[in-house]
């Protein structure tokens, strides 16, 4: 617990978030659980029965310069967050564990 004799600095974190380029990324995948909502439901607003328990994923990575305009797809949570990451987080193989193992 750091902050607790003190305010947590929320316009310092966001701007470090611009600075590393994280808020840009974050802005994209909540387009995309968005879109896939509207498709599904007609609004932005209700949460597509379809996506429950799953995750919004990217045919190519953010990370690797994706958007949602290469394509979604949903994923288990397992499957979509057990690729490859280097030391700094970012990824260095789109197969999986799982794939890989095949």
């Amino acid at each position: 617990m750091p902050y607790v004799n003190k305010k947590r600095p929320y316009e310092k974190e966001y701007q470090q978030q611009l600075e590393r380029g994280e808020h840009d990324n974050r802005m994209e995948r909540q387009r995309g659980r968005r879109k896939i909502d509207k498709e599904d439901t007609g609004t932005v607003t209700k949460k597509s029965p379809r996506r429950a328990g799953k995750d919004v994923a990217h045919t190519k990575a953010l990370s690797n310069g994706g958007s949602n305009a290469d394509g979604l797809k949903l994923e288990s949570p397992s499957k979509n967050r057990s690729f490859k990451r280097s030391f700094s987080g970012s990824l260095v193989s789109e197969t999986s564990k799982r794939e890989r193992k095949k």
